[in-house]
């Protein structure tokens, strides 16, 4: 009888031990180019130190991570495809979107340029490369980036190329799709933080090269949204409003835009 009363309160203690795990992990769903950047390894200790909250977090597209927020997956998302992120609150699966910082998309591609597009707006580089039958690589994969491209194609006055054999898609996150235009000799379409992160694995001096940068249209807004506590009751809602309250908060700011590589700036806090 002692033998089993103790097995229960082992048994009991390991419950509590996990429950108290448990309230203090936060599960969040967000972009691979916040992972691919090493922002969130970054983040993250700083965030615990300051909340005693764990983040943890799954690296995805947007459109999947939307989709994990949809189906309750996880407490909290931090992503960047607004129209994506304010159909996703309108249709009752979000409460809150905050604005936390943004970057910009750029067009890279080899040093060489074979469709000379160096220095032009985006709808007459992706005219010229559709003209010259340089090959283009896209993701893909409904990521936030992945949008952005397709809209920026249609913007162009031009149909999604996906049926044509210049057009790639790897269905595969940032980092390595940049390393398929590298191998093809390819253009891309990459966010800035994502790119500098490559120039600076490659010592600052990387095979693909910055040719497309500048136009209004490339700007990218990252946020964070908060789940509808109706629709994902079992959610860690406080631990969700915590983390956003951090990353808007003047010290959250000041982490992100001191978060340096190549001495660049990868993102820049922009808190609303």
């Amino acid at each position: 009888m002692k033998q089993v009363r103790m097995i229960v309160m082992v048994m009991a203690l390991m419950l509590l031990t996990l429950g108290v795990a448990r309230a203090e992990t936060l599960m969040m769903a967000t972009t691979t180019s916040t992972d691919n950047t090493g922002l969130l390894d970054y983040l993250a200790p700083i965030f615990q130190a300051d909340t005693g909250i764990e983040l943890k977090w799954t690296a995805v597209g947007t459109g999947k991570a939307l989709k994990m927020g949809e189906n309750c997956d996880v407490d909290v998302l931090l992503v960047h495809a607004p129209a994506a992120e304010k159909a996703f609150i309108e249709s009752g699966f979000g409460s809150e979107r905050r604005q936390v910082m943004y970057n910009d998309f750029v067009i890279i591609g080899p040093a060489a340029d074979p469709a000379k597009v160096k220095g032009m707006k985006v709808a007459a580089a992706l005219k010229t490369i559709a003209g010259s039958g340089t090959k283009f690589i896209s993701r893909g994969d409904d990521s936030g980036t992945n949008k952005k491209e397709i809209s920026l194609w249609k913007a162009s006055g031009m149909e999604l190329p996906d049926k044509e054999a210049w057009y790639v898609q790897t269905g595969q996150g940032m980092i390595a799709t940049i390393k398929v235009a590298e191998e093809m000799g390819g253009y891309t379409m990459t966010d800035r933080g994502t790119f500098i992160k490559y120039a600076d694995t490659n010592n600052g001096n990387p095979p693909l090269v910055v040719l497309v940068e500048g136009d209004d249209v490339l700007f990218n807004q990252y946020s964070v949204l908060l789940l509808n506590k109706e629709h994902c009751p079992n959610a860690r809602h406080d631990l969700a409003e915590k983390f956003a309250d951090w990353m808007t908060s003047e010290k959250g700011q000041k982490i992100i835009g001191d978060y340096l590589m190549l001495n660049q700036k990868l993102f820049t806090p922009n808190a609303k």
